[in-house]
């Protein structure tokens, strides 16, 4: 038996038309006779037989026609039993058109019922057809389930909306696991303790009583549930409780219209720290990027791929990628084939180092716009190759505004970091020479105009280089998130460098929002500063990560302090002790008040250091940028000899 509903196949197409045209004959005979008051001589002397046959002859082109048999019977739904509901009204209207039409005159009938046949078959065959199918619906999804042995999963929904209903309409009909739903969590005071679908709809006070009460396995969110405050305060509760958070997409998503388990995801840390949405103003971005010439550094990256994303939804006459990595670029190329196939897209690889080639990459394209956001990133890592963190953080953010000066560009736009800010590594000094540079050139080249009517002549201003400072991202490549999600589904330990470290956090498309919009706001030679939020500990990160996975953190998966890395610092900031901010009229963007440096000084020391580094000496490298960005104090590093003595 098991063996068999498991090797269950489809019904054919054909003989679900038939049974529906033998439900449908049945159903009007048994109209026919409740209309007659079941008088079966006068029945058997009229012209039943007639009415009947012309009635089927009619269901059957309107139900082949509307493709009522197509469905598969276990998966019918509410738009299945539309369809039936409309077919019913087709078929009736045409049966009655046909009747008197030509029938009655040609059979000069009278007084035939028929408007109350049709009536009372409208109600039994509708109905006929839909118990035909949820019957065979639930005894396929009883047996199915009780054949697989499938264990039992008792699951709260947060929401009581449609999307809250169809989520449980579609894990009720699940063959693969048996969830059983105790109810919806809803924090509404209107629905509160009303039943929807014989399920009780429940307060979050409620959690506690019913996770003793009725076990709950699962709280079920629905992606477009995950409003900031209220979920923060359920999934705190669910987690305390044990009880596992998932989430499902809304059902716009669905395949097909329907939920596959595959859907059914792990509340992720991001959606957990995830702020509410960022509001920008963004017919001064289109303004900013609609049919402009944009060039994109670093494209393949995690901040470089986001900027291409958001980049092309403005419609831009040509986006020019360009990074050294081929295959995150062809990743990449084959995302934007799919998802904007009507886009102007060069894909070219190439590395910023090389100025030749970033020359011809300019020559060609003649960008207007430059998003520069390659660079090298991991703090360890560049600890150890100092001189590869100048040659591409230094040297190649050089060559690309040094070119975007020469060809024109209009707006420079650099994608720095937090660890930019009073430095305790290589990684973050580079990227505040990097600053350095690339602020100084602002206003160092103006173009004349034509002397305007009154003779007075004028400037305009070159090419603006405008700084975006801000700290981790989650889920870029490399990040803490992903290296803790892998370390989880290996079993663990979760390695954590310190338990007092803590970090900004924010989205990865919130991030590049932000960007976009600074962008757009920028004047040239500002350094723009996000709001980050609060910032985050690392530890608190690792166990939130860990009982989201349906785990216990130290019981089933072990945290491991591994001392701080080098160059590693337990604060991230993003200002300077001597830099104030500056408002802007975005609430998350503000200005930081930076002494400039002038040009002719700050292309003299990024010479002096790129000519260093030519000499591959790491120490005199080093060296010289504690000299550059005074500042800038090693920690946990062999380059602390370097620091002065205090």
């Amino acid at each position: 038996m098991k063996e068999l509903i498991l090797r269950f196949k489809t019904v054919p197409r054909w003989a679900i038309l038939l049974l529906d045209l033998l439900l449908l004959t049945w159903a009007f005979t048994l109209s026919y006779f409740i209309a007659k008051q079941f008088n079966f001589q006068e029945i058997v002397r009229g012209h039943f037989f007639i009415y009947t046959a012309v009635y089927g002859s009619l269901a059957l082109p309107v139900f082949y026609f509307m493709r009522i048999h197509t469905g598969l019977i276990r998966y019918s739904d509410t738009r299945d039993m539309l369809k039936i509901f409309s077919a019913m009204l087709i078929t009736s209207a045409a049966y009655v058109i046909v009747i008197y039409s030509a029938l009655v005159p040609l059979l000069d009938i009278k007084g035939t019922q028929l408007r109350l046949v049709l009536l009372i078959n409208f109600f039994i065959g509708t109905s006929l057809l839909v118990m035909l199918r949820i019957t065979v619906k639930n005894i396929y999804f009883i047996l199915t389930r009780k054949a697989r042995d499938l264990d039992t999963v008792r699951v709260l929904i947060y929401g009581a909306d449609q999307n809250a209903i169809m989520a449980k309409q579609a894990l009720e009909n699940s063959t693969e696991t048996k969830f059983v739903i105790v109810g919806f969590i809803d924090i509404s005071r209107g629905k509160l303790n009303s039943y929807i679908e014989r399920k009780r709809v429940y307060h979050i006070k409620d959690l506690a009583a019913l996770k003793k009460k009725y076990a709950i396995d699962q709280m079920i969110f629905v992606k477009d549930h995950l409003g900031t405050r209220d979920k923060k305060v359920i999934v705190e509760r669910c987690l305390r409780l044990g009880i596992k958070v998932l989430t499902v997409p809304p059902a716009s998503e669905w395949v097909s219209g329907r939920l596959k388990i595959q859907q059914i995801k792990n509340l992720r840390i991001e959606d957990l720290l995830q702020r509410a949405p960022i509001k920008i103003n963004n017919d001064k971005v289109c303004d900013d990027l609609c049919g402009k010439r944009i060039l994109i550094t670093g494209a393949a990256g995690s901040i470089g791929s986001e900027i291409v994303r958001q980049v092309l939804r403005y419609e831009p006459q040509m986006l020019v990628l360009c990074d050294q990595a081929e295959s995150p670029m062809h990743d990449i190329q084959l995302e934007i084939e799919e998802k904007f196939p009507n886009s102007n897209v060069v894909i070219t690889i190439a590395d910023i180092r090389n100025l030749e080639r970033m020359h011809q990459i300019f020559n060609d394209y003649r960008p207007e716009l430059v998003y520069h956001a390659a660079a090298y990133k991991h703090v360890p890592m560049m600890e150890k190759n100092p001189g590869e963190a100048v040659s591409t953080n230094v040297g190649g953010t050089k060559n690309v505004a040094d070119l975007s000066i020469l060809f024109g560009v209009k707006k420079f736009v650099m994608i720095s970091t937090d660890k930019a800010v009073n430095p305790t590594n290589v990684m973050g000094a580079s990227k505040r020479i990097a600053e350095i540079y690339t602020q100084s050139l602002d206003g160092t080249q103006s173009m004349p105009l034509t002397p305007a009517a009154n003779g007075v002549g004028m400037m305009v201003k070159g090419t603006r280089f405008i700084t975006t400072r801000f700290g981790n991202v989650l889920g870029s490549n490399g990040s803490v998130i992903p290296r803790f999600r892998a370390q989880i589904e290996k079993g663990g330990p979760i390695t954590v460098t310190h338990p007092e470290i803590t970090r900004y956090f924010m989205t990865i498309p919130e991030a590049v929002q932000l960007v976009l919009e600074a962008g757009t706001m920028g004047q040239g030679g500002e350094i723009y500063v996000f709001d980050m939020g609060n910032p985050v500990k690392i530890i608190d990160l690792a166990r939130k990560m860990i009982q989201l996975a349906g785990l216990k953190p130290e019981k089933d998966i072990e945290i491991v302090y591994t001392g701080l890395r080098s160059g590693e610092k337990l604060y991230e900031e993003l200002l300077n002790d001597g830099e104030k901010v500056l408002p802007t009229y975005h609430q998350k963007i503000h200005i930081a008040k930076v002494n400039p440096i002038d040009h002719e000084v700050a292309k003299r020391v990024v010479y002096e250091l790129i000519a260093l580094n030519e000499r591959k000496n790491s120490s005199g490298v080093v060296r010289k940028m504690k000299e550059i960005v005074p500042e800038f104090v090693s920690k946990n590093s062999p380059f602390e000899a370097l620091d002065p003595v205090k």
